[in-house]
């Protein structure tokens, strides 16, 4: 009579199913009983962000040394910086010299002296009293011409979490997707602070004084020189925008009629994150 051959230990442990420790792996072993498939779920923004691209350089200040006309489409994609907060500019306009509705039209006085600097300097002022304008100054020294943010988007980041941290999340969650990585907002919770408003749609920074408060902006910025590091910052992206709408600027009915109507406000195609009107925007 032939002895069976003998298993070795190894193919046994091989044939045991694997041990489950954490509670997360726990729970997910006891729903698989229950269900055929586990359903992944993940949780996005409602409206489309964007993510924070893997280097950002400051912009050379020959970048902003051209006419305001030019500079404004250019500006499109490009990133502000201050501390933990990052925007994209999505919305622009732009003032050139000798144009009825720029600052610089009655020439150098206190308020207006920044737009009359080099490019690549900061033009912050109080607008009805209320609200701080960004203006990014254009052209050469003593030209006089700006251009004004008004909109922008937040930039998406990546957050790594420890695994005991991630895995703790996921129970308490109650998640059924496992992945060491997720989404995260730059400095979402100081712009919200800022703002007064706790919303992560177009509401939050679709309008230039908006811009102005989600930075934290005041007219001593004013001067300040964007390619410059630390503090307030231009970044390049590294990514061009394609699509581009143009229209006729806004709140300048003060203006003659041939700079009411040219179209020198510009902004990113396919973006919710611009203001109103947006009917007057058509491409370019």
């Amino acid at each position: 009579m032939k002895t069976p051959p003998r298993r070795s230990k190894r193919v046994d442990r091989e044939s045991e199913p694997p041990k489950v420790t954490t509670p997360v792996a726990l729970r997910a072993s006891r729903e698989k009983k229950h269900c055929s498939k586990t359903r992944a779920v993940r949780v996005r923004p409602e409206y489309p962000l964007t993510r924070t691209p893997p280097e950002m350089k400051l912009m050379p200040p020959e970048f902003f040394q051209i006419d305001a006309l030019d500079l404004a489409p250019r500006l499109l994609g490009k990133f502000l910086r201050r501390d933990n907060v990052v925007l994209r500019i999505t919305e622009v306009e732009a003032y050139r010299p000798n144009d009825s509705a720029c600052h610089g039209r009655s020439g150098v006085t206190p308020r207006t002296a920044p737009i009359f600097g080099p490019g690549g300097h900061a033009y912050v002022y109080l607008c009805y009293g209320l609200h701080m304008m960004l203006n990014v100054v254009a052209d050469k020294d003593g030209v006089g011409a700006a251009v004004l943010i008004r909109s922008c988007s937040p930039v998406t980041g990546n957050i790594l979490y420890s695994e005991t941290l991630f895995i703790t999340l996921l129970y308490y969650l109650r998640l059924k997707v496992f992945s060491m990585g997720c989404d995260g907002i730059t400095g979402l919770e100081t712009i919200q602070e800022r703002r007064g408003q706790k919303t992560d749609k177009p509401l939050l920074l679709n309008g230039p004084g908006k811009v102005g408060q989600a930075l934290g902006l005041s007219t001593e910025w004013s001067h300040h020189p964007l390619y410059s590091p630390g503090e307030l910052e231009v970044l390049d992206g590294g990514e061009d925008v394609e699509k581009v709408l143009v229209g006729p600027r806004v709140g300048i009915d003060y203006a003659l009629p041939e700079h009411v109507n040219a179209l020198w406000r510009f902004a990113i195609a396919d973006t919710p994150w611009i203001s109103a009107p947006k009917n007057t925007l058509k491409p370019l």
